[in-house]
């Protein structure tokens, strides 16, 4: 019965769902401003790669990333080389070969990340019956996006004195209902960033929400400068096509 309550929260939590175990609402997620908000905005190519050492050190023992492929990592800033090394780490199931059988391989720039598990259900089995969700579109499929799943992973605190908790359940304000099964995923310098910067809770928070928001939308900074020529091109346009108005009328006049 136990894990079954347990299951049914995971599956409430993973899917969002306002009208799911908890009607009620969280706390209101705190307003933080992100580099690649507004017109001009890029991202920050140095949080993106320490956002994906903390995905890769820690959220990858649960959670998926379907969309990801090795080599979409030239976005965040890695050269070939590291890639290659990157995907290296890694083994993927092939074939069939030339007898029919499924075999291991390592890892190659143009595979998917690998999955946690090799299967839902062995993901279910895991995880006291939840599958946990996959993460490629987690920033867009939050109502608050970055601003929502940063002040969850920082949200973490002692529940109420007159709050009646759940069994195998955490307290986190901002998740509807105040109870989600997930563990506190981060604490302080659980790993050692590659550039030396300090790894508070926070700021790993803020670098895997970067990280989560690229892999949402890697076309982001592209799509922000074509939209730029646009509006410079209609502008041209507009002001050309302005002049030759004024001078057609004025010889009418």
């Amino acid at each position: 019965m136990r894990k079954m309550l347990i299951a049914s929260l995971v599956a409430a939590v993973l899917a969002g769902s306002p009208g799911g175990l908890f009607a009620a609402e969280g706390k209101h997620p705190e307003d933080r401003d992100w580099p690649q908000e507004g017109i001009f905005g890029t991202f920050d190519k140095a949080a993106l790669q320490r956002g994906f050492q903390v995905y890769k050190e820690v959220c990858a023992a649960c959670h998926s990333v379907r969309y990801l492929r090795f080599r979409d990592l030239l976005g965040i800033g890695l050269d070939e080389e590291t890639i290659k090394a990157v995907a290296g780490e890694y083994t993927v199931i092939d074939g069939p070969d030339d007898s029919g059988e499924m075999f291991e391989r390592p890892a190659k720039p143009f595979d998917v990340f690998p999955s946690p598990f090799p299967n839902p259900q062995a993901a279910r089995a895991a995880n006291g019956g939840a599958l946990p969700v996959d993460l490629s579109l987690i920033v867009k499929a939050r109502e608050g996006g970055e601003d929502y799943l940063y002040s969850l992973l920082v949200g973490y605190t002692d529940p109420p004195a007159d709050e009646e908790g759940l069994p195998g359940a955490y307290y986190n304000p901002y998740f509807p209902g105040g109870w989600i099964a997930m563990p506190p995923p981060l604490s302080e310098d659980m790993i050692e960033y590659a550039d030396g910067t300090p790894a508070t809770v926070e700021q790993m928070a803020a670098d895997v929400t970067q990280f989560l928001s690229w892999l949402a939308e890697p076309e982001l900074e592209e799509r922000k400068r074509v939209g730029l020529k646009f509006m410079l091109f209609v502008l041209v346009m507009t002001g050309i096509f302005y002049a030759y108005k004024r001078k057609v009328w004025a010889r009418l006049h």
